[in-house]
């Protein structure tokens, strides 16, 4: 936490135990868990940002405080009481169970991976305002960004963004849906690309819902299917392939046999690359302890320790 410059408490804190424990700085760094050179870094660092000597020297060793260094003292030690009152009134207010969370998905985590996560969060934290937004995995990329939401959740682009940490979720597949008298039912061998190509597709908008792995599966293939119409929505995918405007490539998630029953489904996890939805916070931004609960509602593996953990991870990668 810097206070200006390069001043930052870790500065503060090794003059304040040099002073208290009789200018030992051995003592200091097994207090402060650091090197003796690092202690003596951090001093002379916050000499050099003062512009004045804190420390009396007498060859390597400290022997007592300058003039400057003892007027400096107190406001050293007003300034790193003030912190810790800072950081116990963080963790008090971070430990509330009221206030507002705002969660930015795509339509289809929002419509088919988040209700009974909402539902549940909401019975473990009553008193807090859930306002879920949705967008393009770009549009939620932009929220997290600019503080509008405090987590987002979608499949693809997410991890592009240096500004954001994500986490892995969950993966799933592509289902291939069609009205009950398609030909494509009659196979009795695994359906192929070749075969799906011979059929106009409705699928996902670009940058939704795993379409790049789909373009990819057809163009390694070298086959360019003819594509009669894109939505970001399955619920309207699957409506235009009932009127049989074509077949549809939605997530399997998306489909429920016994709501969907004007189509059929056939699986394709074997002929797109299997996708991972994200869930991303932005760096650096400061979670309440019932955001950690929405995430973990979510993803049970992904605990608040495990959040923090990869949190720290990613901060040192780009450091």
């Amino acid at each position: 936490m810097g206070l200006g410059g390069t001043l930052n408490f870790q500065q503060l804190k090794s003059v304040r135990e040099t002073v208290r424990s009789g200018f030992n700085l051995t003592e200091v760094a097994a207090i402060l868990h650091t090197s003796q050179p690092g202690v003596s870094r951090q001093i002379r660092e916050l000499e050099e940002e003062l512009g004045v000597d804190i420390f009396v020297r007498l060859g390597k060793r400290l022997t007592g405080l300058t003039a400057p260094g003892s007027a400096l003292l107190p406001v050293v030690e007003r300034l790193l009481h003030d912190a810790d009152n800072l950081k116990r009134a963080g963790l008090d207010f971070s430990s509330r169970t009221d206030g507002p969370l705002s969660v930015a998905a795509t339509h289809s985590q929002a419509r088919y991976a988040l209700p009974h996560v909402v539902r549940d969060f909401r019975e473990k934290f009553p008193q807090v305002t859930l306002h879920l937004h949705q967008g393009s995995p770009k549009q939620i990329a932009e929220m997290l960004i600019s503080g509008e939401a405090d987590i987002g959740v979608a499949t693809e682009a997410l991890a592009n963004y240096p500004q954001l940490v994500t986490l892995p979720c969950y993966r799933w597949t592509h289902s291939i849906v069609v009205p009950p008298d398609h030909p494509l039912l009659t196979h009795t061998e695994p359906i192929t690309l070749q075969q799906l190509a011979q059929y106009p597709l409705i699928t996902y908008n670009m940058g939704f819902t795993g379409r790049s792995h789909i373009d990819r599966a057809f163009e390694q293939a070298g086959l360019h299917p003819e594509i009669a119409l894109t939505a970001m929505d399955a619920d309207v995918i699957k409506t235009y392939v009932e009127l049989g405007m074509g077949v549809g490539i939605v997530a399997s998630i998306a489909v429920d046999a016994e709501r969907d029953t004007a189509l059929r489904l056939i699986d394709a996890r074997h002929l797109f690359e299997i996708n991972l939805t994200r869930l991303a916070i932005r760096r650096g931004t400061w979670l309440r302890a019932y955001a950690y609960g929405f995430i973990e509602t979510f993803v049970p593996t992904l605990n608040r320790a495990a959040v923090e953990q990869a949190v720290s991870a990613a901060t040192l990668e780009i450091s």
